[in-house]
Formats: C-alpha cells, sequence, structure tokens
C-alpha cells in the first residue's frame, strides 16, 4: 500500500497560500504571496528532506494535485526548465477537479472523477510507492477529513501573516507524531509529522 505524504511550506500561523511567488494564488484578495522566497535555498535541509521522502518507501509512485495547483504548477514550471520541470513532466499526476476535461494538457496526467477521497484511497491501494501532494489546500482538507494522510513534511517558515488560507481546516483533529526535524540556517523548521 501507498504513502500519502503532503510536502508543503507553511507559516508559524499555518498560512500556506502562496509561498513562491506575489501572483502565485491571490484568491480572496491575498497580497503576502512570494513570501518563502529567499528563505529556502538550494541544496538545504528542506530540499534534502523532500527529496528523502519522495525516495522512500518505494519511490515516488505518483503527484496528488488540486486543479489550481496543477494549472499553477504547469504554467510556472513549463517556463522555467530545468530538471524539476523533467521530474513532474515524467512523474505520475491525479487530478482532483470538477471543471476540467479530459485530455489534460501535462503529460501523464489523470482526471480523478466522482468522489476524490474514494479514488485516492483506491490509489494509494494499488500503489507501492509515495503518492505526494503540493500545494492543493482542498485536496488536503478533503483527504484529511477522511484520514486518509499518513505523514506531513512541512517546511516552517519564520513568519506570522494572519491572513490566508491554511493548511489545517477547522473541525479536522488529526493525531501525530513528530519523526524528524531539523532547522536550516534561516530558521526554517523542517518537520516531518507522521500517524502513530
Amino acid at each position: 500500500m501507498g504513502r500519502i505524504v503532503v510536502m508543503n511550506h507553511l507559516t508559524l500561523d499555518g498560512v500556506m497560500q502562496g509561498p513562491g511567488r506575489p501572483d502565485e494564488d491571490t484568491r480572496g484578495g491575498f497580497t503576502q504571496g512570494g513570501w518563502a522566497q529567499g528563505s529556502v535555498t538550494a541544496g538545504d535541509a528542506a530540499g534534502k528532506a523532500m527529496g528523502e521522502r519522495m525516495a522512500a518507501g518505494g519511490g515516488l509512485a505518483g503527484w496528488l494535485f488540486g486543479r489550481r495547483t496543477y494549472e499553477g504548477l504547469l504554467a510556472h514550471w513549463n517556463r522555467q526548465g530545468g530538471p524539476f520541470k523533467e521530474a513532474l513532466n515524467n512523474a505520475p499526476k491525479y487530478i482532483a477537479s470538477t471543471t476540467l476535461k479530459e485530455p489534460l494538457p501535462w503529460p501523464n496526467s489523470t482526471l480523478m472523477r466522482g468522489d476524490v477521497p474514494e479514488a485516492v484511497h483506491a490509489l494509494k491501494a494499488q500503489t507501492s510507492g509515495v503518492l505526494a501532494i503540493m500545494g492543493s489546500s482542498e485536496l488536503i482538507g478533503s483527504l484529511m477529513a477522511v484520514d486518509l494522510i499518513d505523514e506531513y513534511l512541512l517546511m516552517i517558515h519564520p513568519l506570522v501573516l494572519g491572513t490566508g488560507r491554511r493548511l489545517f481546516p477547522k473541525d479536522v483533529r488529526v493525531r501525530l507524531q513528530l519523526t524528524n526535524c531539523v532547522t536550516t540556517p534561516t530558521g526554517v523548521v523542517v518537520a516531518t509529522y507522521a500517524k502513530p
């Protein structure tokens, strides 16, 4: 059976919206985008931890994305080029969306239809590696509600924004245990939490 691992940047107050670019996610009038720029560098503990999680337990079996994250990554990384672009293009991608239609524009992409948590549960059962999630707050919330997420790799930045979409939705309770923790020179805490 596969493992579902969330890998996200967030602030001390749990905001995960728009860490990479000012225009990344402006929903709800969010103007604080790009807040993680400069605090994570290539080859640091955050990048190393993400690579280790994707290689663990049978390797990367694929990515799970919500529509907004899927479209944003497609647009951004296909303009950037480089090894991360190729890794994303070559990996299987499973997209939760009620508005997208097939064929999807990104190679190796599959649209999950119907009940998304049920589709993810079936995918997890037939997979032996890691199904990784980046961004995708609505997808994460729906999977948390039915206890499908096995692990959280969180890059917690020393910043409080006070506004923005948060990782953990209201009324969802999840008991976790800290399995690893490293602090980067810029003060980002790279913490791995797993179900006990």
